[in-house]
């Protein structure tokens, strides 16, 4: 029904915000990241999601169309409603969120509100092959020892688990290791590598 609003932050609560537009103000459920994000009285476009049920009306908001559509995946998971997918993308960021469900990380997803090991179980389960591989965000500790340790073992393990093959993983290092390069820098580099090989 509603693509996105565009207005002025009139209001910004614990876990909600209102926008004006034409007069009118829109309570908008959001997580606490897109909050970090906007400013009372400045302009602001909101993507949304309308949310019907026997009983109530009501709007979810999204700073980026990349957070709304992780809601979408996390919302398709049996048993996880609105308010918990919101508190799932109130404890860590969309890029963050498909780094845990592609490296299967039960133990930190379970850390988010609403979410025990069950239900970290079954995101994993459910969204594992829906999640873009191309676009999450590793924290260093998960990829490196030490912040400037450079690891290619590390880099194939964490290319692994993102679904490529060890022959893959093995050559888009082995083309992409340079020195003073941290874990991290040798992944970006190596799916860089991959993609630009795939559209040859």
């Amino acid at each position: 029904m509603y693509s996105y609003i565009k207005g002025t932050i009139e209001e910004i609560r614990l876990d909600s915000i209102v926008i004006e537009n034409n007069n009118i103000g829109y309570k908008i459920n959001v997580s606490s990241n897109t909050i970090q994000d906007l400013q009372m009285g400045k302009l602001a476009k909101i993507y949304t999601k309308l949310i019907v049920r026997e009983d109530d009306m009501s709007l979810c908001g999204f700073f980026s169309q990349e957070e709304l559509q992780m809601f979408e995946l996390l919302t398709s998971v049996s048993k996880i409603g609105p308010k918990v997918g919101l508190g799932i993308l109130s404890f860590a960021k969309p890029k963050q969120l498909g780094a845990f469900i592609l490296s299967e990380d039960i133990a930190k997803l379970s850390k988010a509100p609403g979410v025990g090991k069950k239900t970290a179980e079954r995101i994993i389960l459910e969204l594992k092959d829906k999640i873009d591989k191309h676009n999450v965000e590793f924290e260093p500790t998960l990829l490196s020892k030490s912040p400037i340790g450079v690891s290619q073992d590390e880099a194939i393990d964490a290319l692994a688990a993102l679904g490529y093959s060890l022959q893959e993983a093995k050559e888009a290092v082995d083309k992409c290791k340079k020195d003073n390069l941290n874990t991290e820098d040798i992944i970006k580099k190596s799916l860089t590598y991959i993609m630009s090989k795939s559209l040859r």
